[in-house]
């Protein structure tokens, strides 16, 4: 390079160190131009101040760095100096959305520079053909200027290509080539010290497991990346657009589109990159879209359309109206045109060889359907269904939702459900592979449209027992197998540690009516980084736990009667099982009985204090409306023997023993038949070993314990100091039986963190998780502690739903508020029937018979419920 001396070498070394140490590299430009430096010294100095400004801060104060740095490398008379600079600026007025105007900077650059220094120029233009979704012509720049960057020896230079490549492979679905490429560059990475490159690879890593389907290794990857930029101090706008899309892959959608418009208030705040700032409106949109808000989700998308277009980048703005046609036809805006403009958005995606071709041709297929268009929607499904037999779960999902589509139209019921069972096959495989409880949950809801399309194939072709079946085939399938046991991660259990810390302190200070904002701040990041180490425990692979079989259920119930309660386009089935046998009968409306129950909740709370005693007759009117609605035709037919109750996610909630057909019944809930039945076959543990736990704060003291531990002599007790989580969870481990007395309470934003209080914080659904087997029996006598939250297709979680896999048989517990004196003597009832070798089920049936008549302990008595089967 032309006029450059041995002092201008460490000035060079400016350029590398940006993405080393950016801080470090901006702070040493400053003082270059504070030196009265040379116009080369002088370029480079802009140059990096134009860079960190690009990439961390204000573009527009980005360009006129990179303008002033490319006049004097001009002025400099340095051909290569120029060709560098061009290209950098060509980078930053792409990001700017001014394209044509970056192109024209690249082609000066290439004609400028020659050898290695056109070789990074080449480099740079591929990178910005990959913004603009222009692949082909990406990985031709890339072929042109690698073999120039490895015969250089250039490290740093060539696994930036490397990784620049494994990326545009990625966007193509080669996943094999992007780790190929990823693995290559990575060890090149080690070599130098350049730390940004190195988190950037990190993330790269992460996007690829995510494409190849580990979930739990992106989320690890990801977060392991955000460190690492973290400690440099550089913003990552690119990291949350990544974090978005396995965010909405793991069913968090909520969570996506938080964090995208978080980083987009940034972004506007800073005046940073506009084609980030799209990227970033089209996964916000995306994310609101699978949050159920396609109003967001139109916004959003628009705003994306109008700036790709802007920007000239024809692949993202094509992707962004894929999502727009998507949000409008959620929000009930389908018509012929659109189903025009889906066509024309699969067209266009699958000659850019995007994976999500075969989403848009559903998309078309399915408003074509609704339309009444079936010619035509079976052109678009069949192309959406060649997607069935490869590719990522996601595809191939959506490929066996469109075969089932084709299926109901052309009227093979036999086809609908072959579809439906292997796309859910695909699903389970998937959803196996996650450790946490959470994200296996949240992950059936990509399967919800294939369950109900069995469902209402079955209800059409097939009797009550293939309905039972379907039913079962996507409910409570979290509970099919444990959860993975969490790992003795020293950062978790010090995360868990302290998150009690700050919850006991905010606690107190509420109940004191103290103002709490740092605690409260202090006690959401920490839950922020619980789930998120819990979200990075993988699951055993493939195989979807336990498969559902009505003959061995019907054999098991002996007695006993099961009401399965199906919901097919918005109706209740309920489905009556016993005797050999699985009897249909209709119900009512689903919206109705939920508004039902939300007014039997509300009369419950009111009754739990005194002076409600005038709710008792709509409480109990509103127990007959709900029996009309959820057990109908059945009641006749339900006999005098024990009753086991299987309710839909939507109706957890209800307090079955207020129905007039059931109350003075033995009778459970159980959340699947097939959790009912393994449940039925869970073996007590040896011992018999008990434990009572009091917490602190109830209002009578948790009475009920003393006399608890009289009654069974050797009994563990934990009250005062003693009744700390890690002595709770060392004593629950392996117990038969486990009664906790202690404040509970659930959390509908976050249910894993739903929570009894301990002497030293709350004891959460996420220690449970750690117990090698949680107890045989356990018994939650405070308020709320079988509120669960409904996610995923039609799972549920909570604390009942966190023990039923861990080796617990049986839970008693309460879905309302309680009135705490009445609960004392009900407990000891219960108890004093399980004394006498009565299952949990006719304990609670004879004590709630043995309460005095009086509005608050009937009340009481309706609000508990035995889960299970013990």
């Amino acid at each position: 390079m032309r006029g450059v001396t041995a002092g201008s070498e460490s000035v060079l070394q400016l350029l590398p160190m940006v993405f080393a140490d950016p801080g470090e590299a901006r702070a040493r430009a400053d003082h270059v131009l504070h030196t009265d430096p040379s116009p080369l010294h002088a370029s480079v100095a802009h140059q990096v101040l134009g860079i960190w400004q690009r990439d961390f801060g204000d573009l527009k104060i980005a360009l006129r760095h990179l303008r002033r740095a490319r006049d004097l490398a001009a002025r400099a008379e340095s051909a290569e100096r120029e060709a560098d600079v061009l290209a950098t600026l060509g980078v930053a007025l792409v990001h700017a959305g001014r394209t044509r105007q970056g192109l024209a900077s690249f082609e000066q650059g290439v004609a400028r520079g020659s050898g290695h220094t056109r070789a990074r120029v080449l480099y740079r233009r591929a990178y910005v053909w990959w913004v603009l979704g222009h692949h082909r012509e990406s990985l031709e720049d890339v072929r042109r200027a690698l073999p120039v960057l490895r015969h250089a020896d250039d490290g740093i230079w060539t696994a930036r290509a490397l990784t620049l490549r494994a990326t545009v492979h990625l966007a193509q679905g080669a996943v094999d080539r992007a780790v190929a490429d990823f693995t290559a560059a990575e060890r090149l990475w080690e070599t130098t010290g350049q730390e940004h490159d190195k988190a950037d690879a990190v993330e790269s890593r992460g996007l690829a497991a995510f494409r190849s389907g580990d979930i739990p290794a992106a989320l690890r990857l990801l977060d392991e990346a955000e460190e690492r930029y973290g400690k440099l101090g550089t913003p990552t706008f690119m990291l949350s657009i990544r974090r978005c899309e396995v965010l909405m892959a793991a069913g968090l959608a909520p969570e996506a589109l938080a964090e995208a418009d978080t980083a987009i208030a940034l972004l506007d705040r800073m005046g940073g990159q506009s084609t980030r700032k799209a990227e970033l409106l089209l996964a916000a949109a995306r994310a609101a879209r699978s949050a159920g808000d396609p109003e967001t989700a139109i916004a959003r998308a628009a705003h994306a359309v109008r700036l790709f277009a802007g920007q000239r980048r024809t692949w993202w703005e094509t992707h962004a109206r894929l999502v727009l046609i998507e949000a409008r036809t959620a929000a009930g805006r389908g018509s012929r045109r659109m189903v025009a403009d889906a066509a024309a958005v699969a067209e266009r995606l699958a000659s850019f060889g995007s994976p999500a071709a075969p989403e848009a041709s559903l998309l078309a297929g399915r408003i074509a359907l609704a339309l009444g268009r079936t010619d035509e929607a079976e052109r678009h499904l069949a192309v959406a269904a060649r997607s069935r037999h490869a590719g990522p779960p996601p595809a191939r999902v959506t490929g066996w939702a469109a075969q089932a589509l084709r299926a109901r139209a052309a009227g093979s019921g036999r086809g609908v459900l072959e579809a439906c069972r292997r796309g859910l096959a695909v699903l389970d495989d998937h959803r196996m592979t996650l450790g946490a409880s959470e994200l296996r949950a949240r992950a059936t809801a990509q399967g919800a449209e294939l369950a109900a399309l069995a469902q209402e194939a079955s209800l059409v072709n097939g009797g009550p027992r293939r309905l039972l079946e379907w039913s079962e085939r996507w409910r409570a399938t979290v509970l099919s197998a444990p959860p993975a046991r969490p790992p003795a991660d020293p950062v978790l259990l010090g995360s868990l540690t302290a998150y009690r810390e700050i919850a006991a302190r905010a606690g107190e200070a509420r109940r004191e009516g103290r103002p709490v904002p740092a605690l409260d701040r202090e006690q959401r990041r920490l839950e922020r980084e619980i789930r998120s180490r819990t979200h990075h425990m993988r699951g055993d692979g493939p195989g979807g736990g336990d498969r559902f079989d009505a003959g061995r259920l019907l054999d098991r119930l002996g007695e006993a009667l099961l009401v399965e309660l199906a919901v097919v386009d918005g109706q209740v089935h309920i489905l009556l099982c016993g005797q050999g046998r699985v009897r249909r009968f209709p119900g009512g409306p689903l919206a109705e009985a939920v508004a039902e129950a939300e007014h039997v909740q509300a009369g419950l709370r009111r009754l739990a204090h005194p002076g409600g005693e005038a709710r008792l007759p709509l409480v109990e009117a509103a127990g007959r409306r709900l029996q009309e609605l959820l057990l109908g035709g059945a009641v006749p037919h339900l006999g005098s023997g024990p009753v086991v109750i299987v309710p839909p996610g939507a109706l957890h909630r209800v307090p079955w023993a207020l129905l007039p057909a059931l109350r003075e019944r033995v009778l459970s809930v159980s959340p699947s038949a097939g959790s009912w039945l393994r449940a039925r076959e869970t073996e007590p543990p040896p011992g018999g070993r008990h434990v009572l736990v009091r917490g602190p704060g109830l209002a009578t003291g948790g009475a009920e314990v003393p006399e608890l531990a009289d009654r069974y002599g050797t009994a563990k007790v934990l009250e005062g100091e003693a009744a700390q989580v890690p002595q709770v969870l060392e004593d629950l481990d392996g117990a038969a039986l486990a009664h906790l007395a202690a404040h509970g309470t659930f959390r509908a934003d976050s249910p894993l963190f739903s929570a009894l209080r301990m002497a030293d914080g709350p004891l959460i659904v996420h220690d449970f998780e750690r117990l090698a087997r949680s107890p045989y029996r356990i018994i939650l006598s405070s308020c709320d502690t079988a509120r669960l939250a409904s996610v995923g297709a039609d799972e549920l979680l909570g604390l009942v739903t966190a023990l039923l896999p861990l080796g617990t048989a049986g839970v008693v517990a309460s879905s309302a508020p309680v009135n705490d004196a009445a609960v004392v003597p009900l407990m000891l009832a219960l108890h004093k029937g399980l004394d006498a070798g009565l299952s949990l089920a006719e304990a609670l049936r004879d004590a709630r018979a043995a309460q005095p008549g009086d509005p608050v302990h009937q009340a009481t008595g309706w609000a508990f419920a035995a889960f299970g089967a013990a």
